[in-house]
């Protein structure tokens, strides 16, 4: 097809539309019905990619079928699945077909999610939304949020928010802490935000991983005595590592004394809270300043979708608001919420409305059930690692994490234990079967899988172990 077929207007007939449309779904529901059957793992080197996509800007078009084709073949076939069921790398994202359709229709009816003026109901839906999530995770009725690209985007909203209300932007003399297991995006956003490294203070964790609220509370003195400002904490409900939750209602209530911002990052377990595992696990989360969760991780979403909460939603918009003269037709009235004026983006998608819609199809229970699963799962892993002497479980099965190290016969060294698992990670990313990562407690690399896929079998976690010891054996130096 040449680009005499097209004119300035970018339009396919009706039938186009329809064949393509027809195709793309095929082609989804057979990824969706097939995935199992798939290797978990399939990457090109770089080379490799480059013959085959490399080419110069197409001066004429092609029937939208072949460039379909070109996807599946080229792309698509290139890809380390995330959803897969055998996926336990990293933190899966298992996403739905609900959520995926979804996506096509914010995407299909071009929803600018900005101002009121626009998408009055998509913007309510996000409110809804919104306040489902609140509600979940036992904040007020007056707090605020919105929906935004992940985790980091909204550690880094809830960050810019309470330096906003408590420091009116400056940060000379001012100390932020967090405790060694807490994710790499706080750092970040904080040296976007102007924090430099002698204002950060990274505190060592705990035997289980959680921040040390005595460590805390004796660098929260020691500060203040060096005339410098504590001001904000960062509390993880759910680290990326291990799953662990740091002691939410000890640090709610220093926080409270000392008058310092409390921010958890649920961006991993918070979505866990709705299901009554979850629930004990997390006392106290609404206890916090502020809160961020994923929906792409826990609650099932296609990417990009993230969640930030303020405990006190009025300072969202004292923070974010700027109104240019260009939208000025667009100023909210009354009722009305511009969530452009809630966050750093004023071009936003309806990223609500897979979540929204995905809820309202499978209904909250079928959710808690598949949050569940994620336990389970992790416990069956923690069992048939116990069940071989070559293995040692470094910290047991919770909130969907395990992690664990292979034991090579023969008493070797650490260092030759080391190696031997990390060189299993690259045995089991060739393999293809299962994806299973490592990371690093205490100084020493660990193997560790995240199960919170609903549709992985328990015989399938029990294979995965089975094939890494097998892997890990014929392993050699």
């Amino acid at each position: 097809m040449s680009d005499a077929r097209f004119d300035g207007a970018l339009e396919l007939t009706e039938e186009e539309m329809r064949g393509l449309g027809y195709r793309v779904v095929d082609t989804l529901v057979e990824h969706f019905a097939t995935l199992r059957e798939k290797p978990v793992t399939r990457r090109a080197g770089r080379a490799e990619m480059e013959e085959r996509l490399r080419e110069p800007l197409p001066e004429e078009g092609m029937e939208a079928g072949a460039v379909l084709d070109r996807l599946m073949r080229d792309v698509f076939s290139n890809i380390m699945h995330l959803d897969h069921p055998r996926f336990f790398a990293f933190v899966p994202g298992p996403g739905n077909f609900v959520g995926a359709m979804a996506d096509a229709l914010a995407s299909g009816f071009n929803v600018f999610s900005g101002a009121w003026l626009e998408p009055s109901g998509p913007t309510e839906v996000e409110l809804v939304t919104v306040d489902w999530l609140k509600e979940l995770c036992g904040m007020p009725d007056a707090a605020g949020g919105l929906f935004v690209s992940g985790g980091s985007v909204a550690n880094l909203t809830a960050l810019a928010v309470a330096r906003r209300a408590r420091l009116l932007d400056r940060t000379a003399g001012v100390v932020v802490y967090y405790s060694d297991q807490t994710h790499s995006s706080v750092e970040r956003g904080l040296r976007i935000l102007g924090f430099i490294p002698e204002q950060l203070r990274k505190l060592p964790s705990d035997k289980d991983h959680r921040l040390d609220t005595e460590e805390l509370r004796g660098a929260v003195a020691e500060d203040r005595a060096a005339r410098r400002t504590p001001f904000y904490v960062v509390a993880n409900a759910g680290t990326t590592n291990t799953a662990a939750v740091d002691p939410l209602p000890e640090l709610a209530g220093f926080c409270r004394e000392e008058g310092l911002w409390l921010h958890a990052d649920g961006a991993y377990g918070a979505a866990a809270i709705i299901c009554e595992r979850g629930r004990i696990l997390l006392e106290g989360l609404g206890l916090v300043d502020s809160l961020t969760l994923d929906p792409h991780k826990w609650l099932f979403q296609p990417y990009e979708i993230g969640c930030v909460l303020v405990r006190d939603g009025r300072l969202l918009k004292d923070t974010f608001r700027v109104l240019p003269e260009y939208m000025k037709d667009a100023e909210a009235a009354g009722e009305e919420v511009n969530l452009c004026d809630h966050g750093v983006q004023l071009t936003r998608s309806f990223r609500a409305l897979k979540l929204w819609m995905s809820l309202k199809v499978f209904g909250l229970p079928a959710f808690r059930r598949a949050i569940e699963r994620g336990f389970e799962l992790a416990e069956i892993a923690e069992e048939a690692l116990l069940a071989s002497p070559r293995w040692e479980v470094v910290t047991p099965a919770q909130a969907g994490v395990v992690t664990f190290r292979y034991v090579p016969e023969g008493s070797p060294s650490e260092r030759e234990t080391d190696a031997a698992n990390l060189r299993l990670v690259e045995r089991i990313v060739a393999d293809g079967y299962a994806m299973v990562a490592s990371t690093t407690l205490r100084g020493r690399p660990v193997l560790r899988l995240c199960t919170i896929n609903p549709r992985t079998t328990d015989e399938e976690v029990r294979t995965t172990i089975g094939r890494l010891e097998r892997l890990a054996a014929t392993s050699t130096p």
